[in-house]
């Protein structure tokens, strides 16, 4: 459905541009204005390869940017989608001498919006082989929630053998990749997650300790994580991981250790469950979002430290050397939770968007 056709062959100058199918959405606002299209790819330029994709990751941010809740949505018109696995069928103009890549290869790559497509033109930057004996969607669900777990737990939380770390939405895709890497490094995970049938995964297929694993309450978070603490033999965390924010974000800061590290990357709390915003709802939530005193900081000696992975994409000499650490600490391919056609991506958004997923939602596209 919707494949690019066309022979291409590697360097050849007659490169010709080839129809695909895509998931646009005209401006931000509502999920409802997105639509299947078919669109001319053009050849792709020097420094680029054109891919063939087999399958794409859904993020959250690609929820919020379709809502215009996301600071790096693109103006205007755009395709969503952050990350997509597939087969290179070319390179444009003098590209093949400077990459180690060839026509044929499975690749996984990342994309600043772009991915809910049957193919697009890349830099070879962006490009890494898919692991061995990996599927096209295990491959399309790594990158971005691994490497957003890797970022936070090494560069930023310095994660170390035997630190006691809090992992908020375990079972989510970015959850699932950082408990193993906390496995890998020997550092006690304490598992929190919205719902009984996340932590019934958790126990039961992942092996964790039922006493470590919190079922979210914020009217009791704060007596919830003593008793995990309590049970993980640990006075405090020495690290937290949090998309959510909300009113979880306090009682878990103040239980960091002395030199304790806060790292923040989302703010799920903000997800609306419709197809469109809630301004005034969204506003409320805005004015209530926790604030930290920097004076209270210094005497506690604790840390906040917040990021968006998306600005990695402009530094891509920083990804090989990233992709080799995470690769080191990360054996196993991603769990995939649910897999949707290309053509009910919309409907993929809105199950991913509704909290009730299990590891990653992935489109295919055979």
């Amino acid at each position: 459905m919707g494949r690019p056709h066309g022979r291409i062959v590697a360097g050849s100058p007659g490169f010709v541009s080839t129809l695909r199918q895509v998931w646009r959405i005209d401006r931000a606002g509502s999920l409802e204005r997105l639509r299947l299209t078919d669109e001319s790819l053009p050849e792709p330029g020097a420094g680029m390869a054109r891919v063939r994709i087999g399958a794409a990751g859904l993020n959250f941010a690609d929820v919020f940017a379709c809502l215009g809740l996301y600071s790096a949505t693109p103006k205007g018109s755009f395709v969503p989608g952050l990350e997509y696995a597939g087969v290179i069928e070319g390179f444009g103009p003098g590209t093949e001498e400077r990459t180690d890549l060839r026509v044929g290869d499975r690749v996984v790559g990342l994309t600043r919006f772009g991915g809910y497509a049957t193919a697009l033109n890349s830099g070879v930057e962006l490009l890494r082989r898919v692991p061995d004996g990996w599927s096209a969607g295990q491959a399309a669900a790594w990158p971005v929630q691994g490497l957003t777990a890797w970022y936070g737990l090494r560069p930023l939380g310095d994660v170390q053998r035997d630190d006691t770390v809090l992992v908020q939405s375990a079972a989510g895709g970015v959850g699932l990749q950082a408990l193993d890497i906390l496995e890998s490094l020997g550092a006690r995970a304490i598992a929190v997650v919205g719902q009984d049938e996340k932590r019934r995964f958790l126990v039961e297929r992942r092996g964790m300790d039922a006493a470590r694993v919190i079922v979210r309450d914020a009217r009791r978070f704060g007596e919830q994580l003593d008793r995990a603490l309590n049970a993980a033999d640990a006075g405090g965390f020495d690290c937290v991981l949090d998309a959510v924010l909300g009113e979880t974000f306090q009682p878990a800061f103040d239980r960091l250790r002395p030199e304790g590290r806060y790292v923040l990357f989302g703010a799920a709390q903000f997800m609306p469950h419709s197809s469109r915003p809630n301004y005034l709802s969204l506003a409320l939530r805005y004015l209530r979002r926790p604030r930290l005193d920097p004076l209270a900081m210094i005497s506690a000696n604790r840390g906040l430290l917040a990021f968006n992975l998306i600005w990695l994409w402009e530094h891509a000499e920083r990804l090989p050397q990233a992709y080799r650490e995470l690769s080191a600490l990360q054996t196993q391919p991603p769990h995939i939770g649910e897999t949707f056609p290309f053509a009910r991506a919309p409907e993929a958004m809105r199950r991913l968007q509704g909290g009730t997923t299990i590891g990653k939602v992935i489109l295919t596209m055979t």
